[in-house]
């Protein structure tokens, strides 16, 4: 069974390129881990199956819209705190995309217009 890339790719974007590349503050590292446990845990919920079998292929602009619908409605979080949450699920995909994740290629131009 070939490895799926999605978990590798989410331990480098913590690892590598938002302290190291990046330069990111650790508040900022930490603000992006806690929208992706929230994520993960919610794409798990959605499509029904274990955090560990999820691949690039539950991240989808769907699935981001109806998680961040879900931010605002289930845990009252403000827009505010919604843009932020989206802005770290951009970096990520323009991360993705720039790690060459040909899979991911759809799915992640359409989360992070160019502008």
């Amino acid at each position: 069974m070939k490895p799926d890339p999605f978990a590798s790719l989410i331990k480098r974007f913590f690892a590598d390129f938002l302290p190291v590349q990046r330069n990111l503050s650790a508040h900022t590292v930490s603000s992006y881990r806690d929208t992706f446990r929230l994520l993960l845990q919610f794409i798990s919920e959605h499509y029904r199956t274990s955090i560990d079998a999820l691949g690039m292929e539950h991240f989808s602009p769907e699935t981001t819209l109806a998680f961040l619908d879900h931010l605002e409605r289930s845990r009252g979080n403000t827009v505010r705190t919604r843009n932020n949450r989206l802005a770290a699920l951009r970096s990520f995909a323009r991360f993705a995309l720039a790690e060459s994740a040909p899979d991911f290629l759809p799915a992640a131009q359409r989360c992070s217009p160019s502008g």
